[in-house]
């Protein structure tokens, strides 16, 4: 059994997705594992991972309506510290996800058709993003 741990760091320059299928994919062939499992984990808490449509930009942008409709600036919140989009990231990140497992098969991540992995950023601001990987197969 193989295992590898390695750290992503991803730019981000405000709201919206980042898909970082192709640096996964890359690191998935470099590790030569041939089965298994990748295990991404996120470790923010104004932002989250996401696996969604890749083929069409404006599913991603109704995404994103989405979130700021059900988590809006503004809305008296006691957390208000850090800026008003701060909150707001935090609901958006509770309610999606900060990790994820894609299963390795032939060397390669197994995702459909259509599907990209995603960094969904929900701070205005620029963030240097950490993602922790885990292989092993």
């Amino acid at each position: 059994m193989k295992q590898l741990n390695k750290t992503l760091k991803v730019e981000t320059i405000g709201q919206g997705f980042y898909e970082i299928s192709k640096k996964l994919n890359e690191i998935v062939e470099k590790f030569k594992l041939k089965n298994g499992l990748l295990t991404i984990y996120i470790l923010h808490t104004s932002c989250s991972l996401l696996i969604q449509e890749n083929a069409d930009k404006t599913v991603q942008e109704d995404l994103l309506n989405f979130f700021n409709k059900i988590a809006p600036e503004n809305n008296n919140y006691l957390h208000n510290s850090e800026g008003p989009d701060d909150m707001p990231a935090h609901i958006k990140s509770a309610l999606t996800q900060t990790n994820l497992s894609i299963p390795i098969e032939n060397f390669q991540m197994t995702l459909g058709t259509w599907q990209g992995i995603y960094l969904f950023e929900h701070r205005k601001s620029n963030h240097t993003r950490t993602i922790k990987l885990h292989l092993i197969g």
